[in-house]
């Protein structure tokens, strides 16, 4: 035992027998772990009497443990309340610490808004508006978003819907929304629409068939045939439509169902809240890393997921038994207000809705940690660390190369699924800069990429990253704004300092030396660099050679890069035949512009280009 766990454990012996929290520390004070206890002796004296037996986590963290604090609490309860609150805050790298699993999109309903959106997004919280999903895989959710604005032209963007913009946009023109945005629709004619959508996204199929039955026969009536045969291709599509998994019929009060699939140290929690006989909301937490019993894991997970805000029912419903069950149920009374009973069913409907959820723990376990490529793998951490809704698969990087501010030129390369796709790549020569302006050069080479891609109705990027820092972004961010495209992701990587900059964010998020997504970052700029400063060499060097030729009387730009293209180089020129040379410029121009190679200059000059 080193002197630093020596003093540890003597600090851990002179600790008082009552309710607390503790909290372990690095040297250099950054909280590794905190937890609670019902005597803060007993318990942290416990982590030195049998180290070899804990588990590899702990045992790090007790490695770089060199202080320990502690807080004293009034009660047990008072101990598992001030415990969540400084996890929730300090966010300790050693706690098992609950986190959304974001690997499968949701799509949001809007409901609180005079003209609800549906948008995807990553996160289902519980903020008054409906969200359904998860889909897997990810791309359905997209396919069933375009299907939302193709048949029900409900808005899927970001704009102001209130009637203010002067001109739709593009998605009007395209028939995939019905124009709030510009008060081209009517409260209740989009509030049908919108119905028909929820009815579609919450698989109440029979309803919604009726409707649309109901409107294809109005259409037909009114001699409307292609909006009919719209509808009756609809039809179609909501009857082959599979039947969500028939719990929304559960006749079961408002309660929260919480099951866990655990294999080794890997783990996922599943989370189903029913209200109203519905299922509200659905959360998938994954843990790659558990080194705690069952009992004790179920009741961190409970205690962080309430501490968050949560809407807390009367009964909680959990697959086993769970670690301080009468503290936490006495808590959970106190942050409700109201009776809350917590119940490990033995039969009855309970006990088969907990199967279904079980058996869902068991599928998203397989989902989760079934091996993903490294490409996949990269982006996901990278969509968790710079916290985006969505995955970034389609990934669009910008760097600018110039010389002192001559031939300046842009690279844009494409990234998908964690790859670089090189059909995609694309160069750009700048026009609108003078001099050595890079915040220009940005603001060019961003806004001509995505004003065309709004202009042909191509689908835009899930990030956008640039090399630079703070003054790219802001020039990309405006040349977006003007633009009128609707947000994307920004994140700008500066070079030597390697530090990211977001948007709205005054610091560089901080990311260690050996982080995945510095790397991935790192990678996609690199080859952004290249791609650019590749074509600026190649743009520099024609222009030398075409320089060269010009220095002939009577050879201006034009005929220097003809006869450029017709010999392939400056070498070429000078080894054409005379004949060949003849048919290109004339006489005169040839005599001048062999004079001009068998001056000693001549070479010297073609050789330095």
């Amino acid at each position: 035992m080193n002197e630093t766990s020596r003093t540890l454990q003597e600090m851990a012996a002179g600790l008082p027998e009552e309710p607390g929290v503790y909290q372990f520390r690095s040297a250099r004070g950054t909280i590794l772990y905190i937890g609670k206890a019902k005597s803060l002796r007993s318990r942290v004296r416990s982590y030195f009497q049998n180290p070899a037996g804990r588990s590899p986590r702990i045992r790090r963290m007790l490695a770089e443990a060199a202080d320990l604090d502690i807080i004293i609490a009034g009660s047990e309860v008072e101990a598992l309340i001030l415990e969540n609150q400084l996890i929730k805050k300090e966010q300790p790298r050693f706690n098992v610490l609950l986190r959304d699993d974001k690997s499968y999109p949701y799509l949001k309903l809007t409901g609180k808004d005079q003209f609800p959106r549906v948008v995807l997004t990553r996160r289902a919280v519980l903020d008054g508006h409906q969200y359904f999903g998860p889909y897997l895989p990810a791309s359905s959710a997209r396919r069933t978003l375009k299907l939302l604005a193709k048949w029900f032209r409900v808005a899927t963007c970001w704009e102001r819907l209130d009637g203010s913009r002067p001109r739709p946009c593009l998605y009007y023109h395209m028939n995939q929304c019905l124009g709030p945005c510009a008060g081209l629709v009517s409260e209740a004619e989009y509030g049908s629409a919108v119905r028909d959508s929820r009815l579609f996204l919450e698989g109440r199929n029979r309803e919604l068939r009726k409707r649309l039955l109901e409107k294809m026969n109005r259409a037909a009536e009114a001699e409307e045939f292609e909006r009919a045969a719209g509808y009756r291709d609809l039809i179609r599509t909501v009857d082959k439509q599979s039947e969500r998994v028939g719990i929304r019929q559960v006749s079961l009060k408002d309660q929260d169902f919480m099951a866990i699939h655990r294999e080794g140290e890997r783990a996922v929690l599943l989370l189903f809240s029913l209200r109203n006989r519905e299922i509200r909301s659905r959360r998938e937490f994954r843990f790659p890393e558990v080194d705690l019993p069952d009992p004790e894991f179920l009741a961190s997970a409970l205690c962080q997921y309430f501490a968050s805000g949560a809407d807390i029912p009367m009964i909680i419903t959990i697959d086993r038994p769970m670690a301080d069950a009468d503290w936490i149920t006495l808590w959970l009374r106190q942050k409700s207000g109201h009776p809350v009973r917590v119940t490990v069913p033995g039969r009855g409907p309970r006990k088969l809705f907990l199967d279904t959820v079980r058996r869902n723990a068991q599928l998203a376990f397989a989902t989760a940690f079934r091996a993903l490529p490294q490409g996949l793998e990269d982006i996901e951490a990278l969509r968790d660390e710079l916290g985006l809704d969505g995955t970034p698969f389609h990934i669009e990087a910008f760097d600018i190369s110039h010389t002192g501010g001559e031939l300046p030129v842009a690279s844009l390369v494409v990234w998908e699924g964690g790859k670089p796709k090189r059909g995609s790549y694309r160069r750009l020569r700048l026009r609108r800069v003078d001099g050595p302006d890079d915040y220009s050069a940005m603001a060019e080479a961003v806004g001509r990429r995505y004003s065309r891609l709004m202009r042909e109705g191509r689908p835009l990027p899930d990030l956008i990253l640039l090399d630079g820092g703070k003054g790219q972004l802001g020039a990309a961010r405006r040349a977006l704004r003007e633009a009128s495209v609707p947000p994307i992701p920004l994140a700008a990587l500066a070079k030597g300092e390697e530090r990211i900059f977001l948007p709205d964010r005054s610091d560089p998020l901080p990311l260690d030396e050996r982080s995945r997504v510095l790397h991935l970052v790192q990678r996609i700029r690199d080859e952004a660099h290249r791609f650019a400063h590749d074509y600026h060499v190649r743009l520099r060097k024609k222009a030398l050679l075409t320089t060269s030729l010009t220095e002939v009387q009577g050879i201006g730009p034009a005929t220097a890069r003809k006869l450029l293209r017709r010999f392939g180089s400056l070498q070429g020129v000078r080894q054409a035949p005379r004949e060949d040379l003849l048919r290109e410029l004339g006489r005169n121009l040839t005599e001048r512009l062999q004079e001009h190679f068998r001056r000693p200059s001549g070479p010297e000059k073609a050789s330095e280009g």
